[in-house]
């Protein structure tokens, strides 16, 4: 995985602007700065777990694609993804997407939250793991 994320933050800063993002505390982001912090944070902790998995939660299939298909790029991946290889569903959807394996699956999604949880994996000792999120679905759409 690579980023072009130049930045200062550090992983304590990062993860603290994290934070407010949780399932339980459900933030917007309320400037182009904010959101640029918000992208800096999660590129920099993303960049040192050892892979991810994204969980979309939006209004359709469409949305769901849109997004996760943002943040896979964001993060450095090259995926492909076939929307017709998967059900359409009518109402909201719940994608999920492991990078390691590049395999996902959609699902109906009956609950209200929107947005995208980044789960970052790692197995080395000093690696980050943790669940960020849910972040707005549009973060690395300008």
């Amino acid at each position: 995985m690579s980023t072009q994320n130049q930045t200062t933050l550090t992983v304590e800063a990062a993860q603290q602007i994290l934070k407010d993002f949780t399932c339980l505390d459900m933030q917007s982001v309320a400037s182009p700065l904010e959101k640029q912090a918000l992208r800096e944070a999660i590129l920099l902790v993303a960049s040192l777990s050892d892979y991810q998995m994204l969980g979309v939660c939006a209004a359709s299939t469409d949305e769901g694609f849109f997004a996760l298909e943002s943040y896979l790029k964001a993060l450095g991946y090259q995926a492909v993804l076939d929307r017709n290889a998967v059900s359409t569903f009518a109402g909201s959807v719940y994608i999920k997407f492991n990078t390691l394996k590049g395999s996902y699956y959609v699902d109906g999604y009956p609950g209200t939250y929107r947005g995208v949880l980044v789960s970052c994996q790692s197995a080395e000792e000093g690696g980050v793991s943790g669940t960020y999120g849910h972040l707005p679905l549009d973060l690395f759409v300008d």
